[in-house]
């Protein structure tokens, strides 16, 4: 076991989706999985592998922001040897034409900084999907009843945002969407030479300030982890 994982050798699949919240971990795990085990609970960050269709699957949650993602990834990689991980999360929209509730596959994520921003020193690391994940994830999204968008988002390192200059320009150039981990979860994929992709819900918009309420994010999001799972195994 790891620091922060408790998992035994063996418990972690190759597969490992990621969301935020460990309790969203777990509701995706029931739902989603069959013959479920709890592999972690250290820290309260819930870990449960199971199979879907026959596949392996370990969906672990991840904190909130980067440097809580990074520690699990990192412990992923080098301690369970994961292979493949895709965060499965919300986003706050910043395009008039992305609704909420959309599924928005993300190319690429811009950030102001990460947990690695030190190594890169003066270069803009531009940190991105894995393709073949990208592609059959699209595909797998066009038969879910939710609009599917593809293109680059943005990974913020503070969520009450007093930038609102910063926003403007995101939307400017065409950032469908805002949330907090994908930008170190590409640039720790591209390092250690893994698979990733980031499948995000719309659950509030900072244009219209719709919002979903708590209660109903979890009934939202089940083609975002169906996406997530269709694009890990096709």
């Amino acid at each position: 076991m790891s620091i922060h994982i408790g998992a035994n050798p063996g418990d972690i699949a190759e597969t490992v989706l990621m969301p935020g919240d460990p309790y969203r971990a777990k509701w995706a795990a029931e739902t989603f999985l069959q013959d479920v085990v709890c592999i972690n609970e250290v820290r309260g960050m819930l870990g449960f592998t199971g199979t879907w269709n026959g596949h392996r699957v370990t969906i672990q949650g991840s904190g909130m922001g980067m440097p809580s993602l990074s520690i699990y990834v990192n412990e992923l990689i080098k301690d369970y040897d994961a292979k493949t991980l895709i965060r499965i999360g919300s986003c706050g929209a910043m395009q008039e034409h992305v609704g909420i509730r959309d599924v928005i596959l993300a190319t690429t994520s811009s950030t102001l900084s990460t947990p690695s921003i030190g190594m890169f020193k003066e270069l803009n690391f531009a940190p991105t999907a894995d393709f073949d994940l990208l592609h059959k994830a699209y595909h797998a999204a066009e038969s879910k009843p939710s609009p599917v968008h593809v293109g680059g988002i943005y990974s913020a390192d503070v969520f009450y945002d007093e930038r609102p200059d910063l926003n403007e320009q995101m939307t400017r150039h065409g950032i469908l969407a805002v949330e907090m981990e994908c930008a170190e979860l590409y640039t720790l994929a591209a390092r250690y030479k893994r698979r990733a992709l980031a499948v995000l819900t719309v659950s509030d918009h900072l244009i219209t300030h719709e919002a979903l309420p708590s209660e109903d994010r979890e009934k939202s999001f089940g083609d975002m982890v169906e996406i997530a799972l269709e694009a890990a195994f096709a």
